[in-house]
């Protein structure tokens, strides 16, 4: 919480995220969960990163702008570590056919609606979605309604992070996404390693607390994006599940075309790696961007 004091002046919501993580890391060392240890030190190590920041006073906030290209949360797991510009709405959509041990499902529309609602801050709500099975075990309806806010951090090095905190609440079918209300917090980050190319991932923590043997549920993921150009781009992810389960664990490849400065069309693709995760998938998306909703500028944002 000291951190954003500092830097920000103000209170915000990181206390819960410290909290988080630190029960999390507790809970690991309890009962010997290595996952969590990880997870404890990773957390650990980006609070030091945010000490380094006060100490040495560098790093100024590199929020995006309405001047900036449209950056989404699709179509790869990993959300982006950017924020949308203050003032701006994003909708964000997509339709996806999955296919699980021969059971075939859609799903859609998949919407993210992101809302900049200051400098460095969005708002954003997950729309609920509807699973349509078209033959097999899979389930039909409607998944649950999920609020957040996410805030981008000031991180040296050519880093950029965010902190997102949110709660599921039990409006979708419980036999898909479970029952009462499930909290989470998310760590989206990403860097340039070379011309064109750079690598990002995400870490998050959710609780089930009606479902036991999903709670908690560790997500890492890990990605290598190419640029095409100033409008194109192109990705190969990780994605790993973790809880009391076995490991679901896919392999999603897949691209982005902004085809103006505020709309994108998108598609993935990929498999499981293991007989717990899906057989394979493929979704398209489109995304669009609305700036100037608060009557803000480029140069007049906070």
């Amino acid at each position: 919480m000291l951190i954003w004091d500092t830097l920000e002046g103000r209170m915000r919501f990181v206390l819960a995220f410290d909290d988080g993580f630190s029960l999390a890391s507790a809970y690991g060392f309890l009962q010997a969960a290595w996952l969590f240890r990880v997870v404890g030190a990773i957390w650990c190590a980006l609070l030091v990163l945010a000490l380094l920041i006060i100490a040495t006073k560098a790093g100024a906030e590199e929020c995006p702008t309405n001047a900036d290209p449209i950056a989404t949360d699709r179509p790869d797991i990993t959300n982006s570590s950017l924020v949308v510009p203050y003032g701006s709405l994003q909708a964000e959509n997509g339709v996806d056919w999955t296919v699980r041990h021969g059971s075939n499902a859609l799903n859609g529309t998949n919407t993210r609606l992101r809302l900049g609602v200051a400098h460095c801050t969005e708002f954003l709500i997950d729309v609920p979605a509807y699973f349509w099975s078209l033959n097999g075990f899979q389930r039909s309806g409607f998944t649950d309604l999920v609020a957040s806010f996410k805030r981008q951090l000031p991180i040296p090095l050519g880093f950029y992070l965010s902190a997102t905190g949110g709660l599921g609440f039990p409006s979708g079918n419980s036999s898909i996404s479970g029952h009462g209300y499930e909290p989470y917090i998310q760590f989206p980050w990403s860097r340039e390693i070379a011309d064109n190319w750079g690598v990002q991932g995400m870490l998050t923590l959710s609780w089930f607390p009606s479902d036991s043997p999903r709670n908690p549920t560790f997500e890492t993921t890990v990605a290598v994006t190419r640029n095409f150009g100033p409008a194109a781009d192109m990705f190969v992810e990780f994605v790993g599940d973790y809880d009391h389960q076995r490991p679901r664990q896919i392999l999603n490849i897949g691209g982005a075309w902004r085809f103006t400065k505020t709309q994108q069309l998108d598609f993935h693709a990929g498999f499981g790696l293991n007989s717990s995760s899906v057989d394979h998938f493929f979704g398209i998306g489109y995304s669009i961007r609305f700036d100037g909703l608060f009557g803000v500028t480029v140069a007049s944002a906070p």
